[in-house]
């Protein structure tokens, strides 16, 4: 599977308390940061970097549990000849992941499900009504 870490981003929102949000106010006025989001998405990289030792972990665990399965974090796409040599092998295989998984559209819905025995996304998935109702995405 072709996975990357392309720019994509989502919206969330957070609760941040009053005293806080007008740390993170001063902070852009003064020129610090461009804006919260700015100020925001450094923080989490920060903490991202500060614990990339158990994301690291956590990532050799979680791979290692899968039998007969696909793991990924960030952005991964499932194409027609990877569903092909899917289906050569004569071994379904499942996909876990966390972030987005994207499956080309142009693949027949059939050729999914006899190749991809299980989808479990922490994420988003992009894919055809036909393969999200079958997978309950």
């Amino acid at each position: 599977m072709n996975t990357n870490t392309g720019n994509l981003t989502e919206k969330v929102s957070v609760n941040i308390n009053t005293t806080t949000l007008a740390a993170i106010d001063l902070l852009i006025d003064n020129g610090h940061y461009f804006n919260r989001s700015d100020f925001i998405n450094q923080a989490l990289r920060e903490a991202i970097a500060r614990n990339e030792a158990n994301i690291q972990r956590a990532s050799e665990e979680r791979g290692k549990k899968l039998e007969s399965g696909y793991w990924f974090m960030g952005v991964s796409r499932l194409t027609g000849p990877e569903v092909d040599e899917i289906l050569r092998s004569g071994k379904p295989r499942s996909i876990t992941g966390y972030g987005v998984l994207s499956i080309d559209p142009n693949i027949p819905a059939e050729k999914v499900f006899a190749a991809i025995s299980g989808i479990n996304i922490r994420g988003k998935v992009s894919c055809s009504p036909e393969v999200r109702e079958h997978y309950n995405l």
